[in-house]
């Protein structure tokens, strides 16, 4: 097309110049036809150039009237401004991608067939300590060097998953790692962290364990008694100890009991929200767990009281009544006869309030004291037997603490005695 217009240009000019030849005679019409084809070259080299600009930045409107150039230029800029939208949506879905997999709440990263790294999420980088662009390039195997995922990397495919135990830092965690190939020789690493449902499993096991443990020694005493009455004439036990035999039997079923309703607790304390906060006396509840615990010491101990009447909170009367009994009810258990058992429950500087049961007993070493509130742990077994208890008091108390946006606290000595505190904020005083 563009040929054709600049062979009929050239024809034209070439008749008009032997035209006027013929009319002049002279050759003005030559002169005329070069003039003519002068200026039909400078326009078209100004019309390249603009074409030559426009063409180093397509994504820019072509320029208006470049002559033949217009037929080539319209479907090239249209051609150029659909590929744009392409990468454009090709871009913002890749980023979209991207963002997803940045949101994942397992780790993700992205290798090659050697296991060299080339990108990774947020959260690979938390469990495998990645750091990018340091680390891309770099071999997944110098990085995670448990033999265990070294050998399960060697395999051919990797139908399941495995554990490894890493470690970053200070910080060890358990993690449940897969490779998958993908594309052309592509390999992505799944990571997920199941630290947590390590520990929840072991406290599981340990939970089942433990009561097996304290509701054995009830059961075999209960099950030899029956079978000495059982097995053994009439006549051959006098009525005195029968009668110890029953009392013993009953004190060991009364155990079972107790531990018993303390679970049914714990289990209701942690499986059902919290309830609708009400106004506690506190003066009052306190005047009902002082009657309980003075008739568990028997005057053994010298009990003091610093309570203000005055100071109530929000909350639920029997949970609350539940946590400060148990409270003192250890003090009891593990403080000689004579020492001094003082209870106090104060408004603090910060507009929160304070119930804290202070004794002078055998003290806790501080190694303890972190795992105090787990369920059934004892500092002495054989000692926290011999007082009572179940060894859910402390755990029932931390549970109730948390459904009142309490904190508590603990702090202790050995031979010098402990302080456990129950601290209200402000927001749960009620005025």
């Amino acid at each position: 097309m563009i040929w054709l217009r600049t062979i009929v240009f050239i024809v034209l000019w070439a008749a008009v110049a032997a035209l006027v030849q013929w009319l002049v005679g002279a050759p003005f019409g030559w002169i005329l036809m070069c003039i003519a084809l002068s200026l039909m070259l400078i326009s078209r080299s100004l019309r390249t150039q603009r074409a030559a600009r426009w063409a180093r930045n397509p994504e820019e409107s072509p320029p208006a009237s470049v002559g033949p150039w217009d037929d080539i230029l319209a479907p090239l800029y249209r051609y150029v401004r659909a590929q744009t939208r392409q990468l454009a949506e090709s871009r913002d879905a890749m980023q979209g991608m991207l963002a997803a997999a940045q949101a994942l709440p397992d780790g993700a990263v992205t290798l090659n067939q050697d296991l060299q790294i080339d990108w990774c999420n947020r959260v690979a980088r938390q469990h495998l300590g990645l750091r990018l662009p340091a680390d891309r390039g770099a071999s997944l195997l110098n990085l995670v060097r448990a033999p265990e995922f070294i050998e399960y990397s060697r395999q051919a495919d990797w139908p399941d998953p495995i554990l490894v135990r890493v470690a970053i830092g200070s910080q060890e965690r358990l993690l449940m790692m897969q490779l998958t190939a993908y594309a052309r020789d592509q390999r992505l690493l799944i990571t997920r962290d199941v630290t947590q449902i390590e520990k929840l499993e072991t406290t599981r096991r340990d939970f089942v364990a433990n009561v097996s443990h304290e509701l054995r020694t009830p059961l075999t005493v209960l099950a030899g008694f029956l079978e000495t009455l059982r097995d053994m004439p009439q006549e051959a036990l006098t009525q005195e100890q029968r009668d110890q035999y029953l009392s013993m039997m009953h004190e060991q079923a009364q155990r079972m009991q107790a531990i018993v309703a303390d679970l049914l607790t714990l289990s209701t304390l942690e499986s059902s929200p919290s309830a609708e906060p009400h106004p506690v006396r506190i003066g009052a509840l306190v005047q009902t767990v002082r009657q309980q615990v003075e008739a568990l010491s028997a005057g053994r101990h010298d009990m003091q009281w610093r309570i203000d009447d005055t100071l109530d909170v929000l909350g639920a009367e029997n949970e609350l009544s539940s946590a400060f009994a148990n409270l003192l009810t250890n003090a009891v258990r593990y403080t000689p006869d004579g020492g001094t058992i003082t209870t106090t429950w104060e408004r603090l500087p910060d507009g929160g309030a304070r119930y804290s049961v202070h004794d002078t007993g055998i003290g806790i070493a501080p190694r303890h004291i972190p795992r105090l509130t787990e369920r059934f742990y004892r500092v002495d077994r054989g000692r926290s037997r011999a007082v009572g208890g179940t060894g859910l008091g402390l755990a029932i108390t931390k549970h109730i603490a948390m459904r009142h946006d309490a904190e508590l606290g603990i702090a202790s000595e050995v031979g010098k005695g402990s302080t456990f505190s129950l601290i209200f904020p402000a927001e749960r005083v009620a005025e």
